[in-house]
């Protein structure tokens, strides 16, 4: 039961998720969105440093850290609102989160399988691929649990 809440859980978050895609659309200016921002809304950075309550200087080492990837989001968001902004932030996996989990269970049951599958065909007794595929869907259902997918790399 648990399983089945999880992946109606993971298919809300994906239909959630889908309006953020592709997830180009949301990349950075390169000189980060404040100074973006600012420079379209034609405010100064003393300006700006004002709205926040911090000096013309730290506006410049905000907006470079922004741009540098390095920037708080506690920060960030106090620049937004100073730019009568919101702060949006979000994970977005680069794939549907059910994909993930397939492919996850996948690659984990060929490995497991394949082990097997060696043995059998040093001992002459190799099967054709339908039946690993088989064998593998099997696996998937009858072994994995959810939890199992992440307990290594």
């Amino acid at each position: 039961m648990k399983g089945d809440a999880r992946k109606r859980a993971r298919l809300r978050l994906d239909e959630r998720l889908r309006a953020l895609q592709p997830i180009d659309r949301f990349k950075a200016p390169p000189k980060g969105w404040i100074r973006a921002l600012r420079d379209a809304l034609g405010m100064t950075g003393t300006q700006l440093g004002a709205r926040i309550g911090i000096r013309p200087q730290t506006v410049e080492t905000i907006e470079k850290s922004e741009a540098a990837g390095t920037i708080q989001l506690n920060t960030l968001r106090r620049a937004a609102e100073a730019l009568d902004c919101t702060l949006v932030y979000a994970l977005v996996p680069n794939s549907s989160l059910e994909a993930v989990i397939e492919a996850r269970a996948r690659r984990i049951a060929i490995r497991e399988l394949q082990r097997v599958a060696h043995t059998m065909r040093l001992e002459a007794q190799g099967t054709d691929n339908a039946a690993f595929e088989a064998r593998v869907e099997a696996y998937i259902r009858d072994k994995l649990s959810e939890r199992d997918l992440w307990n290594d790399t």
